[in-house]
């Protein structure tokens, strides 16, 4: 699942539009509860894990994001410019990065029906559970058949890997998600650890809770929050513009 979908979403809008858990709910709502607001600790110094190849584990377990092959996540947003779905595969295939056999997630956008976007993202996680990201090689579908590959990059070609998930999140927490510089450089900060949520998948407490932001992209559009919960990963992504929601509606398994 793209640390960039939400922002890559609103590109795609203006290219096509030109301008505990609990149950299953079935209702989608907005983020509330005491959680939703909390930011308890001013921002803080960036945060970055040493990076250590050898320290890393097979397979990416982090209870926040856990990436188990054959599992397959779907989201909707309804936008000015139609539905949008993405529908994020998490592959059987590794990609050796910079000394790390990486997670293959393949992540498919579709606008209306039409393949709008289709990225591979690469994942590993270190022993001490924290999620590292590798890059992308990401292909977006213009309406008049145009294809731009701007946004692709890889560590230890042209960036250094991020981190995406903490193993041990705290609230005020900042790391960098992705290091390229001049094509993606995204920040990620810790906002609450027990936040509540609806989307509809579900309805789900003592969710984490992230704002994440871009160091080349300005404004409110390029800030979004990102909520995951334990034992299930990413549910939802909203721009702070308010424009974008974006819902977890299904997780299937092979």
């Amino acid at each position: 699942m793209s640390p960039r979908m939400t922002m890559i979403s609103t590109l795609l809008i203006a290219a096509f539009a030109l301008s505990g858990c609990g149950g299953h709910s079935g209702a989608a709502g907005a983020l509330t509860g005491p959680g939703a607001a909390t930011m308890a600790k001013p921002a803080s110094a960036s945060t970055l894990p040493p990076f250590d190849p050898g320290s890393f584990v097979p397979a990416v377990t982090n209870p926040w994001l856990p990436l188990t092959p054959g599992t397959t996540f779907t989201y909707i947003a309804h936008t000015s410019a139609g539905v949008e779905s993405t529908v994020t595969a998490v592959t059987h295939d590794t990609k050796l990065i910079d000394g790390v056999t990486t997670t293959v997630v393949h992540d498919r956008v579709f606008l209306n029906g039409t393949l709008a976007e289709d990225t591979f993202d690469w994942y590993g996680q270190d022993g001490a559970g924290n999620v590292w990201y590798f890059g992308e090689d990401t292909k977006e579908f213009a309406p008049d058949g145009t294809v731009s590959t701007e946004g692709s990059w890889e560590a230890g070609v042209n960036g250094e890997p991020g981190v995406i998930m903490l193993a041990h999140p705290e609230v005020g927490v900042s790391y960098p998600q992705e290091q390229a510089p001049g094509i993606a450089e995204d920040m990620g900060k810790v906002i609450s650890l027990d936040a509540s949520v609806t989307v509809p998948y579900g309805s789900f407490d003592h969710a984490l809770q992230t704002l994440e932001w871009s160091l080349i992209e300005h404004g409110q559009g390029a800030r979004e929050e990102k909520t995951y919960v334990n034992g299930l990963g990413l549910v939802l992504e909203s721009s702070r513009s308010g424009k974008m929601r974006t819902e977890l509606i299904s997780v299937t398994h092979e």
